[in-house]
């Protein structure tokens, strides 16, 4: 079984940034592919990144494209969402998830952190 917590979540202003962080525990980390996804109320829930196993690719929704980057320290069990330029828009419970999937369907990763809430103010 894998355990994901995330952390890192806050209230910020629009055009700060945050750094959300994901602990994996377990099972070895880069066993998984890693991804985050964010629900905001009254929504479904959405794609945001995924990662490599190793970290070498990365893949972004485009509505984040060239504001959020997402990494992992295998070595330290943990993977990152850096976001920077926030907008009001990105409000959202943020949550992550783990799988062997490469992809944006949410129902093919295995494994889900409880989420971790993330408000942008105007």
């Amino acid at each position: 079984q894998v355990q994901l917590v995330e952390s890192g979540g806050g209230l910020v202003q629009a055009g700060g940034s945050l750094r959300l962080s994901c602990a994996v525990s377990g099972r070895t980390s880069s066993s998984y592919i890693m991804a985050w996804f964010r629900q905001a109320p009254g929504k479904e829930r959405e794609f945001v990144a995924a990662i490599t196993y190793s970290g070498s690719a990365t893949n972004s929704a485009d509505s984040v494209k060239g504001r959020f980057t997402m990494s992992r320290d295998n070595a330290k069990s943990t993977v990152y969402l850096q976001m920077n330029s926030l907008k009001p828009e990105d409000t959202a419970v943020y949550y992550c998830a783990a799988g062997t999937y490469w992809g944006s369907i949410k129902s093919r990763y295995e494994y889900w952190g409880q989420g971790t809430q993330v408000t942008v103010s105007s």
